[in-house]
């Protein structure tokens, strides 16, 4: 009977969000998983500095996420991957305003933009970026060394470089194309990234809608053709002879093996690189497509972003978490841990060589993010720039996205098809 009654008062404390100590228990989601144990350490220890809130950790997918907000039962605080499927949240006004948080007055104002291009809920800052991923290309400093070769900063230099290393045997890029994502986040989206304006190009696809075609102001087969036109010609000249039959772990062993001079991958590459090279010495380098040094940018995605969701019931708790969480010596030690970037003002510089090169990019806001993830999935870019890459004609692939796009502008149009106002 005292057994049965502890279990039933302990079942009251949990449904009433307290602890067993009588704290309030709130629900944090965080599905990361190559950093779960850094962030269950930040955990343990919040909930050992106070005697207040108790935060438990759920590990569960957007998938679950998505159908608790359904049930009625989201959790109190989210820190998620910020794409298309979690900005659903924000665009239906489903998260509360962290405008006046210490945490939303110390994240860089030059980011919003880039929330932005996911959509808002007008008046209210939904999102706060935590972690900010940045890629470009990866190139091994030695072979570059060796060859006399500073890295390039325009289109033509670029090219030289290329020549250069062909004509000593050496292949300048390697190129995993039997993937198809490979190509999309890396060709396609330096590619793109580095040729345009995205947000000026986005805004002004989402002002066409269902116009987008060869007479709109914007459109995918007026603004890519030049920028498709110079990928495939990197992609055709200067990568291995069996790239289209090469995977992303293929590619990573090869060139821990030198056998190429770049990589056009992210920062998650360089562990598994490491795994058979841990002394290979690496930088990075945005990837030149102008003849103009001042269009360099790197390609950054929101790598995780803070939400509270209205429907929480411990709001206030799940706020002391959030601003737990900013504090610099936190923030800064989770993006050192993953190669990653605080998106807060006044943040330390990561100190790891392989991602320095990209620093004076980032802090100057000179980011984009790549037009690959900025559509819906029901447009299959990956699919179409593997095509592209193994042959198709590019004008027809381009011409094939507006029709697409257009298409999904009359079926969904307001909001999820709208990048909402949004300043570069």
């Amino acid at each position: 009977m005292i057994a049965g009654a502890a279990v039933a008062v302990l079942g009251a404390a949990l449904l009433a969000g307290c602890s067993a100590d009588g704290r309030e228990t709130i629900r944090f989601t965080f599905s990361k998983r190559e950093a779960l144990e850094f962030m269950q350490g930040v955990v343990a220890d919040y909930n050992a500095s106070q005697d207040d809130v108790r935060v438990e950790m759920d590990t569960s997918g957007v998938d679950v996420v998505s159908a608790s907000f359904v049930r009625g039962n989201p959790p109190d605080l989210m820190l998620a991957n910020y794409n298309y499927e979690v900005a659903r949240f924000v665009q239906r006004c489903a998260l509360t305003d962290l405008s006046d948080t210490e945490a939303a007055a110390s994240t860089r104002e030059d980011l919003q933009p880039l929330m932005d291009q996911y959509g808002r809920c007008e008046g209210r800052v939904s999102a706060l970026p935590y972690s900010v991923m940045a890629a470009s290309v990866i190139y091994n400093t030695q072979i570059f060394e060796d060859n006399g070769l500073e890295v390039p900063t325009t289109w033509d230099e670029l090219i030289e470089v290329c020549q250069t290393l062909q004509d000593a045997g050496i292949t300048p890029f390697y190129a995993t194309f039997k993937d198809d994502w490979t190509v999309g986040q890396g060709w396609y989206d330096y590619a793109a990234g580095g040729s345009l304006d995205v947000i000026d190009f986005f805004s002004g696809l989402a002002e066409e809608g269902t116009e987008v075609g060869p007479g709109s102001e914007v459109s995918f087969q007026k603004d890519f053709a030049d920028p498709m036109d110079k990928m495939l010609e990197l992609a055709s000249t200067y990568v291995n002879d069996d790239a289209e039959s090469r995977a992303y772990g293929d590619g990573n062993l090869a060139f821990a093996n030198g056998e190429a001079a770049m990589y056009l991958q992210g920062p998650w590459a360089f562990g598994e690189i490491a795994k058979s090279a841990p002394d290979l010495e690496l930088g990075t380098f945005p990837l030149p497509m102008t003849d103009d040094p001042s269009d360099l940018a790197v390609r950054v995605n929101m790598d995780l972003a803070a939400m509270i969701p209205e429907g929480s019931r411990h709001q206030e708790a799940a706020r002391d978490f959030l601003e737990y969480l900013y504090q610099p010596e936190i923030i800064e030690a989770y993006n050192a841990s993953q190669l990653g970037f605080a998106p807060t003002e006044g943040a330390a510089p990561p100190d790891d060589p392989r991602i320095e090169g990209m620093q004076e990019y980032y802090d100057n806001g000179q980011v984009y993010q790549g037009p690959s993830v900025l559509v819906p999935k029901t447009i299959p870019v990956f699919n179409y720039t593997q095509a592209m890459v193994f042959g198709a004609e590019p004008e027809s692939v381009l011409r094939t996205m507006d029709q697409d796009w257009a298409r999904l502008a009359f079926r969904q149009p307001a909001p999820s098809l709208e990048t909402k106002e949004s300043s570069k």
